[in-house]
């Protein structure tokens, strides 16, 4: 099949055959199973090992990526250099992370999450088990941390997801050689406390009783699922349904860029569908808090098909604009049905998405094609912005322009 090459794709040059082979093994090492996308177990496995043997120091071009030798400027290790990633102090309560609306108000009298320092643990007259008022249905997910499960409440009959962790493993775990796991689920609640749009699923309760090891937070239930279930995409859902689900995804990231909140990790699975159809963003696990519009961030990426290339080739880069790539490749995944850019392996994947040509067939609508390679541009400064998204001809057709509201 005939294909177009995105214009902007030239920004990053290939890499010279005298360039050493990069590798991304002090990558690797900070991924959850969850985060490995499309990539089995034996890959996974394989790619370590041999990461193990062959070192871990490498190039883009003239950019670097560190070996595991020197964890102060590791890629997947230094969160610290995110202004989002200061320390918390062990959390009894709400971290102190300022709340303010568009015009500087403070969002704490808007919000409506409920929190609980008790945690009564029993069963109903079926034998099913409960927390509180939420009786136990199912398993529904699992996460880097912890597991989801569908719960109903006795009080209003609603399904609640509720999401649980164990504090003593979280503590136990390092995510970097200041930081533990429990940092950084608190810090997503932190981020979640101050969030109310119909396009972001809402935190509803945070229990967390000192005499229990259980930490859980009640969410919002999307009962529609996932926009694609599964590990990865398979099949395209079409320009209509895409456009439509686009556009919510755009009006959420709007609200969430306007309150300073880099999401991290945009893609399909972190895409539900609410009871009225609408889509609504989840799982804030990696989402950073910039302070002062300052969104220059150095934590890991999210998902690897789903990382922009500046993201591979320095210490930092910008999360909005990260953020926008990732939006770029879900869209690329809604009409086509499979990847922009995936090898065989991680390593030849972060090739493909530093170096290869954004390719499209060329019966692709002319307007989407237009809106892909904007998203796309491995230009980080010449990427399309939300607000031009918002008003993409692509967009409005048939509906007007993206309302973040």
């Amino acid at each position: 099949m005939a294909t177009d090459c995105c214009e902007c794709c030239c920004f990053f040059l290939r890499r010279s055959q005298k360039d050493p082979k990069p590798t991304t093994s002090h990558l690797y090492k900070h991924y959850s199973g969850e985060h490995l996308l499309a990539f089995s177990v034996a890959e996974e496995d394989r790619l370590t090992h041999s990461s193990a043997r062959h070192g871990a120091k490498s190039t883009f071009n003239n950019y670097c990526l560190p070996s595991d030798n020197n964890a102060s400027i590791r890629i997947g290790y230094n969160r610290s250099m995110s202004p989002s990633r200061a320390p918390f102090k062990e959390w009894r309560g709400s971290p102190r992370i300022p709340q303010l609306d568009n015009t500087g108000e403070n969002l704490a009298q808007h919000m409506l999450v409920k929190e609980n320092n008790l945690a009564v643990l029993s069963q109903d007259s079926n034998g099913n088990k409960m927390i509180n008022e939420y009786v136990r249905e199912c398993k529904i997910g699992t996460g880097s941390y912890g597991k989801v499960v569908l719960h109903r409440s006795k009080k209003d009959g609603k399904q609640y997801a509720i999401k649980m962790f164990h504090k003593s493993r979280l503590r136990k775990l390092r995510v970097s050689p200041t930081e533990t796991a429990m940092m950084d689920v608190l810090r997503e609640v932190a981020i979640m406390k101050q969030l109310d749009h119909p396009n972001v699923v809402h935190l509803v309760e945070v229990i967390d009783d000192p005499e229990n090891d259980r930490f859980y937070m009640v969410l919002e239930y999307a009962e529609g699922g996932w926009i694609f279930e599964g590990s990865g995409p398979t099949g395209g859902i079409g320009e209509a349904v895409s456009q439509r689900y686009l556009r919510d995804v755009v009006a959420g990231l709007m609200y969430l860029h306007q309150h300073n909140v880099i999401h991290g990790d945009i893609k399909p699975e972190n895409l539900l569908i609410g009871g009225d159809g609408r889509i609504k963003i989840c799982d804030f696990g990696v989402s950073c808090l910039c302070e002062d519009d300052n969104d220059e961030i150095g934590r890991s990426p999210g998902t690897p098909v789903f990382t922009a290339p500046e993201c591979c080739l320095g210490l930092t880069y910008h999360g909005k604009a990260a953020d926008i790539w990732a939006l770029g490749c879900t869209l690329y995944c809604m009409v086509l049905g499979c990847y922009p850019f995936k090898g065989e392996t991680l390593q030849s994947t972060y090739e493909k998405i530093v170096y290869d040509p954004l390719y499209l067939p060329e019966d692709l609508n002319p307007d989407l094609a237009d809106l892909l390679k904007g998203l796309l541009c491995k230009d980080p400064t010449q990427r399309f912005s939300l607000e031009v998204v918002a008003n993409h001809p692509w967009v409005v057709m048939g509906y007007g322009p993206v309302d973040e509201e």
